[in-house]
């Protein structure tokens, strides 16, 4: 490997350390990210902690303003409100060109490892990635690209918080498997139903999870 690769490998690895971070809640919505104490804390140098902070900041995780600290991004209820809005439109439509164009064995393995899931043969963070596999066989890579990628960190730290509520993981589990039974049924209508009602729940759930938490994300603060 060369001095190159080992760098761009160890900045990789040091992006997701930061990002379980911050998706864990061990730095807060809205905490500072300090750069010194995290290359302490990984045993690396300033540079790769440097390059994986301006990566965060790129997927607008993180924010710098001119001559202050990085803090982690910290989204308003009705921030929030607009990019689920958002998410419940797209994936909808991920939804039902998936249900029209996704191959069977792609289809009878989503459904698959759902099954595996409910039995615990697999870790639960795999029914996380049931809508990533949705985006990526729609067909569509501008969808791809929008889930996949340009929002796809942003989705899954809220898309945890909503799941931490006592009781959402099952209920989310069931919503998962009536759409994947749509799109084996390849109805995409009903498909594309199920993932808007899906994401409307969650969106809900989302908001009462931080009331709750008392963080001010509360629909219509800041705005």
């Amino acid at each position: 490997m060369t001095d190159t690769q080992a760098h761009s490998t160890l900045a990789e690895q040091t992006f997701e350390k930061i990002f379980n971070l911050i998706l864990l809640g061990e730095i807060p919505l809205g905490g500072f990210v300090n750069e010194a104490n995290l290359a302490q804390r990984f045993n690396v140098s300033r540079g790769p902690v440097r390059e994986a902070v301006q990566r965060l900041q790129g997927l607008r995780l993180v924010t710098r303003e001119p001559h202050m600290r990085a803090r982690v991004v910290q989204l308003s209820g009705r921030d929030l409100v607009e990019i689920f809005q958002l998410r419940e439109a797209i994936e909808g439509m991920a939804c039902r060109l998936a249900a029209e164009t996704m191959p069977d064995e792609e289809l009878e393995e989503l459904e698959d490892d759902l099954a595996r899931v409910r039995r615990r043969d697999a870790p639960a963070p795999q029914v996380l990635d049931i809508h990533m596999r949705i985006a990526r066989g729609c067909n569509n890579k501008r969808i791809e690209r929008l889930l996949c990628e340009d929002l796809y960190h942003l989705l899954r730290i809220y898309r945890y918080r909503s799941g931490s509520k006592p009781g959402r993981r099952g209920k989310a589990y069931e919503e998962h498997w009536q759409i994947v039974r749509a799109m084996r049924a390849r109805d995409g209508e009903l498909a594309e139903s199920l993932m808007r009602a899906h994401i409307n729940r969650a969106t809900r759930t989302l908001l009462d999870t931080l009331d709750d938490l008392d963080e001010p994300l509360r629909l219509g603060a800041g705005a």
